[in-house]
Parts: structure tokens; C-alpha cells; sequence
């Protein structure tokens, strides 16, 4: 009985999350494609380059490849033999997963790749907050470096950039902490986490404790210099293609038909955008859409409905071919395990 309401509950939650999350995509949406000509977008949109789709996909897939090859570097002191083939697979399942729930695919990429390779599904939850926590990192840098490109003129269209720029410090720093904590003192640290949160609430109590102790797994996961610079390169790598992807998207619409293009413009559309897919929406729909197009509109003077054109043909692009090849990869590896979607929803109910 008492089972039955829990699940209830949670269910109730996932509803009320994904409802919230509906609204902020329309919201998004509503923003980005106020005022277009919608018309003009799609014979833009209409009008794209197949041979530069072809190219930004394959700059996307090397990204997602070089993002599984440093996971494989973070769990070298717990498997050094984890297949690149089942972190891929892993990793691009989550994708799809989070381009119609977000944030489950981190849990369905824990979950797959736990069972693939026989691991524990708390461990791999850290490395994957630990992931994100790097992304965070690198992400910030990003930023900072985009502001020193455009200084005046990007803090003077975008001026939550700065407030955002120090949330991003404070949040690392926070995060630092808590690894240092989690590993320099790990059962201290979680007994007082569960004593101090437990006089609100006993369940957020042990949910924090909890998730303290994945990081400080996570973390502990990454051992050795060389692994550490290993793992900063592939970041450093990571950012600068997902920079040289907004780049190649410049050329699926023709915006250098308009004016002169370049890499910098690129790094700066990545930067802005990429906080939008921080935004708990479907695959960044929406929030992608309005800071990508915003970015190009009042930094670099495009039209809006060329602009849009851009936000929606990469995204979509990177939406539905995310969908499309975690199906087939999940399939394709599900034959290689039996009862595997079983296991992941039962996984995923009791979380």
C-alpha cells in the first residue's frame, strides 16, 4: 500500500516536472518566432545545404565520439577495459532519452552502462555528475573567453551574462568543495550532511548524502596526472568543436552570402546557446532556439528570419539524428543483452 502511494507520488512529480518543462519550451518558442516571418524561415530552411548537414553531423559524431573517449579516460581506475563501443552507445541513448524527457538520459545512460559493463549504477551516476561538472567548467571558460572577444557589445546585449558568469564560479567553487569533502572526509562529511538536512526533511536529508557520496565516487574514479590531462585536453577539444559545429552551421543556411563569417563568430554562438541546452527543456528546444537566434540578430546584425532558419536547422538536425541513432544503437546492443529494456525501466521506476 505504502509502496503504491510512493509511486504514485513520484509519478505525480515526473508529471508535474514534465509539464513545467512543456511550458518553458512554448515559452521559448513563443519568444524565438515572435514577429518572423515564419514563411521566410522555412524557404530558408527549405533552401539548406545537404553538403554542409552532411559535415556538421559528422562534426557532431566525432564531438559525441572524443565526449565518450574521455568518460572512458574517467573510468580508467574502475574498468580500463570499458568498451569505447557500449560508452558511445550509452552516451547517445542518453541523448535521445533527454531529447523527449530531460535529464533522464543521464539516468538511462547510467543504467545501460552499468549493466553492459557490469558496474555499479552509483558509480557511474558520479562520473556522469563529474562529467557535467567539467562541461560546467569548460563551459564557463567558454564564456569568459567570448567576453573578451566581444566585451562591451555582449554584456551590453546580454547582461545577464555577468550574473550568470559569477553563479558559474560560485557553483565550481561549490562543487569543489564538496569533492574535497566527499573524498577527504567522506564519512564525517556525509554524517553531518544527514544530521544538518535531516531536521527539514529526512528523505532530502539522505538524497543529498547520497549524492555526495557519487561525486566523491565519481571523482575518485579519475586518478593519475596523466588522466587528469588527458581528460582537460579532450574537454579543451570537446568545446572546440562544438564551437566549430555552430561554425559549420553558418554555411547550411548561407549566412556567409550575407557578410564575411568566421571561427570566432562561432565560438560565440556555441557559448551563448549552449547555456539554453542548460535549461531543463526537450533537447534545449526553445531556449536553444531564442539565444542562438538572439546571438546572431544583435550581435552580428543577421535578419531574424535567417537567424531563426540557423537555430532551427541545427537544432533540428542535432534533435532528431540524436532520437534516430540512440534508437538504432539501443536496439542494436539490446540484442547483445536480454531483457535489457526491462531492467532499465525498472531501474528507472525505483530511482
Amino acid at each position: 500500500m505504502i509502496s503504491g502511494k510512493l509511486k504514485k507520488k513520484s509519478r505525480l512529480k515526473g508529471v508535474l516536472n514534465y509539464t513545467l518543462s512543456l511550458l518553458l519550451t512554448a515559452l521559448f518558442l513563443y519568444i524565438a518566432f515572435k514577429g518572423v516571418d515564419i514563411n521566410e524561415v522555412f524557404r530558408i530552411v527549405s533552401d539548406s545545404s545537404i553538403i554542409w548537414m552532411i559535415i556538421f553531423i559528422i562534426v557532431q559524431m566525432f564531438a559525441h565520439y572524443i565526449r565518450s573517449l574521455r568518460w572512458k579516460i574517467i573510468l580508467h581506475s574502475v574498468k580500463p577495459e570499458a568498451s569505447i563501443k557500449y560508452l558511445f552507445g550509452a552516451l547517445m541513448v542518453g541523448y535521445g532519452v533527454n531529447c523527449v524527457v530531460p535529464r533522464l538520459g543521464e539516468v538511462t545512460r547510467a543504467v545501460l552502462i552499468g549493466k553492459w559493463e557490469n558496474l555499479s549504477r552509483s558509480s557511474m551516476f558520479g562520473t556522469i555528475i563529474l562529467e557535467r561538472v567539467i562541461d560546467v567548467i569548460f563551459l564557463g571558460f567558454a564564456v569568459i573567453i567570448a567576453i573578451l572577444i566581444y566585451s562591451e557589445s555582449l554584456l551590453l546585449n546580454f547582461p545577464w551574462l555577468q550574473s550568470t558568469l559569477y553563479f558559474t564560479i560560485i557553483f565550481i567553487s561549490l562543487i569543489i568543495f564538496l569533492f574535497y569533502m566527499a573524498i577527504r572526509h567522506r564519512e564525517k562529511f556525509n554524517n553531518f550532511v544527514v544530521r544538518f538536512f535531516s531536521r527539514f526533511s529526512e528523505k532530502l536529508a539522505h538524497k543529498i548524502a547520497d549524492m555526495i557520496q557519487m561525486l566523491g565516487e565519481g571523482f575518485s574514479s579519475l586518478k593519475g596526472g596523466k588522466n587528469y590531462l588527458i581528460s582537460f585536453l579532450l574537454s579543451a577539444l570537446l568545446i572546440i568543436l562544438y564551437a566549430f559545429g555552430s561554425y559549420v552551421g553558418f554555411f547550411i543556411v548561407g549566412l556567409q552570402n550575407i557578410k564575411e563569417v568566421n571561427y570566432q563568430m562561432g565560438w560565440i554562438v556555441m557559448s551563448i546557446s549552449a547555456i539554453g541546452i542548460v535549461i531543463p527543456t526537450p533537447g534545449g528546444t526553445g531556449s536553444y532556439h531564442t539565444l542562438a537566434k538572439s546571438t546572431l540578430v544583435l550581435l552580428f546584425g543577421f535578419g531574424e528570419a535567417i537567424s531563426l532558419a540557423y537555430a532551427f536547422i541545427t537544432h533540428i538536425i542535432s534533435y532528431f539524428f540524436a532520437i534516430f541513432f540512440s534508437l538504432i544503437i539501443f536496439f542494436v546492443l539490446n540484442k547483445q543483452h536480454d531483457n535489457l529494456l526491462k531492467v532499465v525501466e525498472t531501474e528507472i521506476e525505483e530511482l
